[in-house]
């Protein structure tokens, strides 16, 4: 499992124990999210649905098909103030995933998605080792369009009917950042579990097999 620290935040993998504290922040920023995100169902708002969730994140990293993290304030760790997820992992020749990102309502104007998006890129860049990361978002969302400039990310264009935000398509604009010295290394190679296996947090060299940046079958 992953477990990033910075100055004021731990960005890491939800736990099971952590499903209340997630249930909390989705339910607190509900309103405050919903011009921004898909509609949500009913479930999501639930502890069961967290608890079910948060396993399936782990599992899915292993697989390395995602990294879904969330932001603990230091100051009161058993808080949840945002989300950032990499999802879609692609390897073979493409080598690139797409970002999301939020932060709860009382935790935004201090920096501190900025101070979590650093961290998290440098270890998908460093770590997972990928080439690209795209982020997309919708035209009016300046906040969102200026914590991407400040962390290098470059627009690249804009997309029609790219989302279902909110029960509409919307136009979106496209950004990716790109890992300066990417190579291919026949020695990286990156956890993936076999369909149907289950995963072991503390011993995840049994969740599976590996694969590689270099592998045309990843």
């Amino acid at each position: 499992m992953v477990s990033l620290e910075t100055r004021r935040l731990v960005v890491r993998h939800g736990r099971v124990g952590d499903a209340p504290a997630v249930t909390r922040y989705v339910r607190e920023n509900q309103e405050f999210l919903a011009p921004w995100e898909p509609s949500r169902p009913p479930a999501w708002f639930t502890e069961d649905y967290w608890r079910v969730r948060l396993a399936l994140d782990v599992r899915e990293y292993f697989q390395d098909r995602s990294l879904r993290l969330f932001l603990f304030p230091r100051e009161s760790p058993g808080e949840v103030a945002g989300v950032v997820h990499f999802t879609s992992v692609v390897r073979g020749s493409f080598q690139a995933c797409h970002l999301g990102y939020a932060l709860g309502e009382r935790f935004v104007g201090k920096g501190l998605m900025t101070e979590a998006l650093e961290a998290a890129l440098d270890f998908v860049f460093g770590q997972m080792h990928l080439h690209r990361v795209m982020a997309a978002h919708l035209p009016e969302n300046a906040r969102s369009a200026a914590v991407l400039k400040r962390l290098g990310f470059q627009v690249e264009g804009l997309a029609r009917d790219y989302l279902l935000i909110a029960g509409r398509w919307r136009d979106h604009v496209l950004n990716s950042r790109l890992a300066p010295d990417w190579r291919c290394d026949p020695e990286d190679s990156y956890l993936v579990m076999e369909p149907g296996s289950k995963v072991s947090p503390g011993r995840p060299s049994d969740a599976g097999g590996r694969s590689g940046p270099c592998d045309p079958a990843s």
